[in-house]
Parts: structure tokens; C-alpha cells; sequence
């Protein structure tokens, strides 16, 4: 999936003169076409770019290749580009040129995904060497966080950030904000399982479903054991049966495989429980088709991930969250950890 993130990296020197960004979507021959499932939403975002930056922070601290930071660099140069002001994002750009999406519902600043995964890029960078002069957005941002009260998707990613900055040393404002953004997740539940907002019914989606991972997480920074049993409880009835089916659902997502896989094993390293290891792989063999279609969703050949499946059958799009995702769930697989390693690729 390196391969088709880079075929999908452009520069973007409104944004600075390293500044790269992660076209949105890639048709299954290679074109690539902007978002506009809400009006006209753009060509790149924050919210790709900032998971990105990630993905391969964890692969250069794997790898030691300092190709894979510079690329990551230049990703958080556009995230850093986009911020707002006061701890806010905006989240599209219209076009290569950089002009920015400052109204459109998916795009606008506000406490909300983008915001939240900025964060998380933010704070992976400052645990792994230090932000610098752009310390005072990650402290602003959080600072917003605190000040709000978004649908518990939301907080469940500012929740992983400010868990990232907890497992590096203690910090007492953090902790107690983490405390209680925990007990917002956990007061949004029904019929035991842990919902991604108060309006949803039924079973809670699983794209960015990660309130499991972090109540357990959060259990044992926190000293919390009432977090890791309602992450337990929630988990076995939101994650396993799915699983077990191999994501037997009429639209399945490279993000919502990855939330499963995150929070198995997540479970099985605060719990010891081999029975989440075991999901957690089970989970991870949907990119290679233990899923109701039996098709490769990983083609390792090519280095490319389907966007997924829609009602049984491929679709062989191949857009940044997808491959994003994959990376992510896939992060020990020994064919991302060669490709990572030998990584030289410029743009």
C-alpha cells in the first residue's frame, strides 16, 4: 500500500516548500477524482494526510528509514498549513493550487473528525521527536477538545492523542481530561455496546469504531479496571460475531476492518486473553480474503488496497483511506515492513 500512497502524493507548495498531501480518491486504472459525496468537497484533506502521517511515523520508528520521516514531514507541513486557528482545522483543499474549503460541511473548522485526527498526528510526531515551534497548535488543539462535547467518534480519536502523550510521561491536566472524556464514551451505550453517537440505533457503525480500544488503553494509564470491563463487554458484542463472519455486511471498509483489528488487539494486550490475539488476526485476514467475497483486498502484487466490498463484490477503487487503513491494521506484516525498509521513493 506504500506504492499506491505514493501514487497518490503531490506537493503543494501553497502549503510550504516540502508540503505534500494525499489525493483523495484513485479510480481502479490510477485516475483521480476529487470527494463530492457532500457537494463539492475537494481533492485532498487533513484527515488523510494526518493518518498518514502515522502510519508512517510507526513505520520509520520500525524501520530507521529516514525517507519515510521526510515523507511524513511533508504531510504534517499541509496539516500544519490547514490549521485554522485556536486548536481547529479546516479539512479540503478545491485543487492543487492549495485553495481551501472553508465552508462546505466536511471541511469547515470545528471540533469534529479532522480536528481530532490532527491531533493524533500531532502528538505522534511530538512523542517521537518533538514538535518545536509548532508545540503551542498541539496544546491549542487539545485545549478545544476540552472545551467541547462532540459525538463520542470524535472523542474517542482525541482520547487516542492525548493516550499517545500519556504512554511518554505523566501529565495531570491530560489525565484528567482523559478521565473524563472516558467516562462521556462510556455514558453513550445502549443495550451494552458503546455507540458512536446519541442519535445512531441499531448496532454502532465500525468506520473509526475505536471507543473499545481506548476505554482499554485508558483502564490501565488511568488505573481504571471499570473501563476495561465495559470495554470488554461492549467489545464482545459490537466486534466478535462480526468477525467471525468475515465482516459478513453489505459495505465493508479497509477503516471499519482496521477499528476491529485495533481494538483486538488492543483487548488482548490489557486483558492477556489469547481469544482477542486470535480475532485480531482473523480480523487482518479480511485484506487477504477471509471475507464473504473470497478476494484480496491487499494486492500485494500490485501494492494496492480495494476501497472494499459493496454487497459482496469488489470494489477496486483504491483511495487514501483505504490503503491507509490497511497500513495502519497491517503494520507487522512482513511484506509492509520490507517494502517500508527500502523505501526511497521522492516526489
Amino acid at each position: 500500500m506504500l506504492r499506491q500512497l505514493a501514487a497518490l502524493t503531490r506537493r503543494l507548495p501553497a502549503a510550504g516548500p516540502r508540503a505534500l498531501a494525499l489525493a483523495v480518491y484513485s479510480g481502479s486504472t490510477g485516475e483521480q477524482f476529487e470527494a463530492h459525496e457532500r457537494g463539492v468537497e475537494g481533492v485532498a484533506c487533513v484527515d488523510d494526510a494526518a493518518r498518514a502521517c502515522v502510519l508512517l511515523c510507526r513505520l520509520w520508528a520500525a524501520t530507521g528509514n529516514d525517507a519515510l520521516r521526510r515523507w511524513a514531514d511533508g504531510l504534517l507541513d499541509f496539516v500544519l498549513w490547514m490549521h485554522a486557528g485556536d486548536g481547529r482545522w479546516h479539512n479540503f483543499v478545491y485543487d492543487w493550487q492549495g485553495t481551501r474549503n472553508t465552508e462546505g460541511p466536511t471541511s469547515a473548522a470545528g471540533i469534529n473528525f479532522w480536528q481530532a485526527r490532527a491531533i493524533g498526528a500531532l502528538a505522534e510526531v511530538d512523542v517521537l521527536r518533538g514538535l518545536g515551534c509548532a508545540q503551542g497548535v498541539l496544546t491549542g488543539a487539545l485545549s478545544a477538545a476540552a472545551s467541547a462535547s462532540p459525538p463520542s467518534d470524535v472523542r474517542a480519536i482525541q482520547a487516542l492523542g492525548a493516550l499517545v502523550l500519556l504512554q511518554r510521561a505523566p501529565d495531570a491536566w491530560l489525565s484528567r481530561n482523559l478521565s473524563a472524556w472516558c467516562d462521556e464514551l462510556a455514558g453513550c451505550r445502549r443495550d451494552g455496546m458503546l455507540m458512536n453517537s446519541p442519535d445512531e440505533r441499531g448496532r454502532p457503525h465500525l468506520w473509526g469504531h475505536v471507543q473499545e480500544a481506548v476505554l482499554a488503553d485508558a483502564s490501565a494509564v488511568l488505573g481504571r479496571k471499570d473501563l476495561r470491563a465495559l470495554a470488554v463487554s461492549s467489545a464482545d458484542a459490537v466486534f466478535v460475531e462480526v468477525v467471525e463472519s468475515g465482516f459478513d455486511l453489505p459495505h465493508v471498509h479497509s477503516y471499519d476492518v482496521q477499528s476491529a483489528v485495533f481494538a483486538m488487539d488492543r483487548l488482548a494486550e490489557v486483558t492477556g486473553e489469547p481469544r482477542y490475539g486470535e480475532l485480531a488476526r482473523k480480523a487482518r485476514s479480511w485484506f487477504d480474503g477471509r471475507n464473504p467475497a473470497g478476494a484480496a483486498i491487499f494486492d500485494r502484487a500490485a501494492g494496492r488496497v480495494a476501497d472494499g466490498l459493496d454487497d459482496g463484490h469488489l470494489n477496486d477503487r483504491s483511495g487514501a483511506e483505504a490503503n491507509i487503513s490497511a497500513g495502519l491494521a497491517l503494520l507487522d506484516d512482513p511484506l509492509v515492513l520490507s517494502t517500508a525498509r527500502c523505501w526511497s521513493g521522492v516526489w
